[in-house]
């Protein structure tokens, strides 16, 4: 079953942000992952949302999920990531 991460960013260097974004997708594809939502605007129906960007990806079990997480293909991106956002990630099954 497919599980999904959900990642809530504000960007807060741009420019380094770009990296992440080339390298990202290449480190999720081994694991079976590729975006099902990423960028663009937010547009809340209820309530407050703390970040500018939603990323979701889809992986096809919890168990790739995890691997591509703290897998060695992922470690470049996510160091970029942490420093260049401010960001949260869950992980979800679907349903």
């Amino acid at each position: 079953m497919s599980v999904y991460v959900i990642a809530s960013l504000t960007i807060k260097d741009a420019v380094r942000f770009e990296d992440y974004k080339r390298t990202v997708l290449p480190s999720m594809e081994k694991y079976g992952g590729r975006f099902v939502a990423r960028g663009g605007p937010i547009h809340v129906l209820e309530g407050e949302w703390p970040r500018e960007r939603l990323i979701i990806g889809e992986f096809p079990s919890m168990e790739r999920a995890r691997e591509w997480w703290a897998s060695p293909e992922y470690a470049e991106p996510k160091a970029l990531r942490q420093a260049t956002t401010d960001s949260e990630l869950v992980i979800v099954q679907g349903v």
